[in-house]
């Protein structure tokens, strides 16, 4: 009962208030999504196998089992496998930006659903704790909420419940912005950037995920293990939404 009311206000809603595509701006009036119209959503480039198992990026064309992934190949990683649902382009940037850079939190809907439907993906969430990498203070302040968080509740939904979210992490450190710097950089500037949370315990025997909006070199997402694999975690992978 609570579902087709909530169903029929959000209906009402629509007609005063009818929602916009969040990549091209036109109105969206069908389709699965509510933030992307179906012409966009046929744009969104959802990984399937083959992958790498380390970062999730796709392989295109014929492959083997010994390739190396060229985003990845690098790093020397604190983790064991990961996953991501999309690949950062077109409509799939345009929801993470509206996430991450416009309090655009109305989105979260889409992308839970996005997550349920990548190919194997609730498969790798399910049975884990799901930890979101955190913010600092001063940037969880200036943005009023922690994408990763949200990500992880999204990831957890998406999952029916065979997951649970566990913020075990913190930023002690206040680095600027990753953006720009490259593999070696990003390492050096995330030195000791992140610790054990107060009263946070780890569970040996326990699965842990770590959740971040993109995969870009993994210098964040090792950072964050590598804290985690020091207090006791032995089966360690990470998740994302996006990566590129």
């Amino acid at each position: 009962m609570k579902s087709v009311v909530n169903q029929l206000w959000r209906d009402k809603l629509d007609v005063i208030f009818p929602r916009s595509c969040v990549h091209c701006g036109g109105l969206v009036e069908e389709g699965k999504f509510r933030h992307l119209c179906p012409t966009c959503a046929r744009l969104l480039f959802v990984v399937e196998a083959p992958h790498c198992t380390t970062c999730g990026h796709p392989f295109f064309g014929e492959t083997d089992l010994n390739r190396l992934c060229v985003h990845c190949e690098a790093l020397d990683p604190d983790f064991g496998e990961g996953k991501t649902a999309i690949l950062l382009k077109g409509p799939g940037r345009s929801l993470v930006h509206a996430l991450k850079y416009h309090h655009g939190l109305h989105v979260l809907e889409d992308i839970t659903a996005i997550m349920a439907a990548a190919p194997g993906y609730v498969d790798f969430l399910r049975g884990t704790v799901l930890v979101p990498v955190p913010l600092h203070p001063r940037k969880l302040r200036e943005r009023r909420y922690n994408q990763s968080l949200l990500l992880a509740e999204c990831a957890a939904r998406a999952a029916g419940g065979a997951a649970t979210v566990g913020e075990l992490l913190r930023r002690v450190v206040d680095t600027e912005s990753q953006t720009h710097y490259d593999r070696a950089q990003r390492q050096k500037n995330l030195k000791n950037a992140f610790a054990l949370a107060p009263g946070a315990t780890i569970n040996p025997a326990q699965r842990y995920l770590l959740v971040d909006d993109v995969f870009t070199t993994g210098s964040t997402l090792n950072a964050c293990a590598a804290v985690l694999r020091r207090a006791g975690a032995l089966t360690l992978d990470v998740v994302t939404f996006g990566h590129g």
